[in-house]
C-alpha cells in the first residue's frame, strides 16, 4: 500500500511589507495546529498578521481539496513549515538637501506555509 504524503503548500508572493515585520508574526505560528495559529493571528496586534493568517488558512483548503476522501479538521493539522523570504525591492529617492539625494527602499516578501495531517500517537500499555 502506498505512502500518502499529507502535506500542502500556500505561498503569497509579492506582499508589500518588509520580511523582517513579517518573520515576527510568522514566529508566532511556526509548528502549532491550524486552529490555534489561526487564532492567535486573530488576537495579534501587527500589520501582517491578516496576511500570515490568510496563508494558513490557504494551505488548509489546499490540503482539503487535495485529499477529499479524507475527513481533515483544523485540529488534525499543523503547520509543518512557515518561512518568509525577502522579494524584490522597489528603490525610490527622496530628495535631500544641496542637491543630494536619499534612497528609500520598499520591501516586499513572500510568504510560504506547508501544512501536513498530525501523525496518530498510539498508545501501548
Amino acid at each position: 500500500m502506498e505512502s500518502q504524503k499529507f502535506e500542502a503548500k500556500a505561498v503569497q508572493r509579492h506582499l508589500r511589507k518588509s520580511p523582517r515585520k513579517v518573520r515576527l508574526v510568522a514566529d508566532l505560528v511556526r509548528g502549532k495546529r491550524v486552529d490555534k495559529a489561526v487564532k492567535t493571528l486573530a488576537f495579534t496586534k501587527k500589520g501582517t498578521a491578516e496576511d500570515v493568517s490568510k496563508v494558513v488558512r490557504s494551505a488548509a483548503a489546499n490540503l482539503r481539496d487535495r485529499f477529499e476522501e479524507e475527513r481533515l479538521d483544523d485540529d488534525l493539522l499543523y503547520i509543518k513549515e512557515i518561512y518568509v523570504d525577502e522579494g524584490v525591492t522597489l528603490k525610490r529617492i527622496q530628495p535631500a538637501p544641496m542637491g543630494r539625494a536619499h534612497r528609500i527602499n520598499k520591501r516586499s516578501s513572500h510568504i510560504t506555509v506547508v501544512v501536513a495531517k498530525q501523525q496518530e500517537e498510539t498508545v501501548t500499555d
